[in-house]
């Protein structure tokens, strides 16, 4: 056989064994979306990082900071968020009923289609942060309403519209 045809037959083969391969040696698992429902995470920093899916259901995370962080699809089911940094979070897709907005910094947040229907929202800074699609009580709207200024860089919406304020 000549030299060519061996190289590329052997490259063939080598193909073909590593995919062989990837089918029943499995890969490095992914990691898992971060469970840490019931906590106490009092100050805890999670700026910056990939929380995709993340359950935080009835965690206590005051004065937390999740700066810059992606929290798309997360659970933050009454979670108590006092005095908590979210700006320039990600909360695309997240379930925020029940949980506690107190003094929480949403600047440029993006929680579009997020599910805040029970959510407190109350001494919060919203400044570019977008609300499309959230729905949201009567008296959250009205005090959200009253705070909302801005435009959001990611997806360049007017937090006042976002909102559905008059």
């Amino acid at each position: 056989m000549p030299l060519y045809w061996r190289s590329l037959a052997q490259r063939t083969l080598a193909l073909l064994l590593s995919l062989a391969a990837s089918w029943f040696i499995p890969a490095a698992p992914a990691l898992a979306a971060m469970d840490v429902a019931k906590q106490v995470l009092i100050g805890a920093d999670f700026s910056a990082q990939d929380l995709r899916g993340a359950t935080f259901n009835l965690t206590n995370l005051r004065d937390a900071s999740f700066a810059g962080s992606d929290l798309q699809g997360a659970s933050l089911f009454g979670a108590k968020l006092q005095d908590a940094d979210l700006s320039n979070t990600n909360l695309r897709e997240a379930t925020l009923d029940s949980a506690i907005f107190d003094g929480t910094n949403l600047t440029n947040a993006v929680l579009e289609d997020a599910f805040a229907f029970n959510t407190k929202f109350t001494n919060v800074v919203i400044e570019g942060a977008d609300f499309t699609n959230v729905p949201l009580r009567g008296d959250a709207l009205k005090n959200l309403c009253g705070v909302a200024s801005g435009t959001n860089p990611v997806t360049g919406r007017d937090t006042r519209a976002s909102l559905g304020c008059g």
